[in-house]
């Protein structure tokens, strides 16, 4: 499993860009940045996008890659999430008047996008990957998601607060070799991450309590750009060698 990170942050400026990682070249988790960084033929590549949840900086690109695949692909791309998620994007995003609804165009029949929802807990199979999606706490519904190949597996919180059920089943998975951990404020803004559903180095440190490690590596992402350089100063004073703050362009390999 290789995992390239298209977009790790919590929001956008020159330099930053929001979250999307793709797996193996064909599969998204995320849709922030696929457009914005991706040459035509590497998004002609992408059959699976998984969402998290809602949240434009998870979607944005979702949309400005639809027209780019008109002609040029025999199947839609399959936008996968949890019935709320898919909602969403059918009713406020797709819907004819934020953007064309690419599930008929150019044709009913071979459209270039197609929704697909996940169900909760239950695995399902795509591109040789078993995924299942665990919900977390944030302020609109949202999910983890957790991929297991025959070489381990790896978690991906998505966008979330404190939280109990996710790592149970992380705890549950054998073979972990990472998690990807959301990582959004400093400390000193517990009150705004407390509020929006999002983590600080304070409460990251009370959730790996809840994790068995079994010497994974904990990838951090989803730091706000605004207050990136004083997340990054918390994360370094914990001292802590398996955390590591994702930046942009990193593969990660597991084999």
């Amino acid at each position: 499993m290789k995992i390239r990170v298209l977009g790790c942050h919590g929001g956008e400026l020159p330099g930053y860009r929001t979250t999307c990682f793709l797996v193996d070249q064909k599969l998204c988790v995320d849709g922030g940045s696929i457009t914005s960084v991706l040459q035509l033929d590497d998004v002609l590549k992408i059959d699976d996008i998984f969402l998290t949840h809602s949240h434009f900086d998870h979607i944005k690109d979702v949309p400005l890659m639809t027209d780019l695949l008109v002609g040029k692909r025999k199947t839609p791309v399959v936008v996968h999430g949890p019935a709320e998620t898919m909602e969403t994007m059918d009713k406020d995003v797709f819907n004819n008047r934020v953007w064309p609804d690419f599930r008929v165009i150019p044709t009913k029949e071979k459209p270039v996008l197609a929704f697909e929802t996940i169900p909760i807990h239950k695995p399902v199979t795509c591109q040789g990957l078993k995924i299942r999606a665990i919900p977390v706490q944030h302020p609109v519904y949202s999910v983890g998601y957790i991929l297991e190949s025959r070489v381990g597996a790896v978690a991906f919180s998505g966008d979330t607060g404190p939280t109990d059920e996710l790592w149970r089943a992380i705890n549950a998975t054998p073979n972990l070799r990472a998690v990807f951990l959301e990582l959004s404020f400093p400390t000193s803004m517990q009150w705004l991450a407390d509020v929006s559903g999002h983590l600080t180095p304070k409460t990251v440190i009370s959730e790996l309590q809840k994790l068995d490690r079994r010497g994974a590596k904990i990838y951090l992402y989803h730091l706000k750009p605004a207050v990136i350089d004083e997340v990054k100063a918390e994360v370094r004073s914990l001292k802590m060698d398996f955390l590591h703050v994702c930046e942009l362009e990193e593969v990660y390999t597991f084999i």
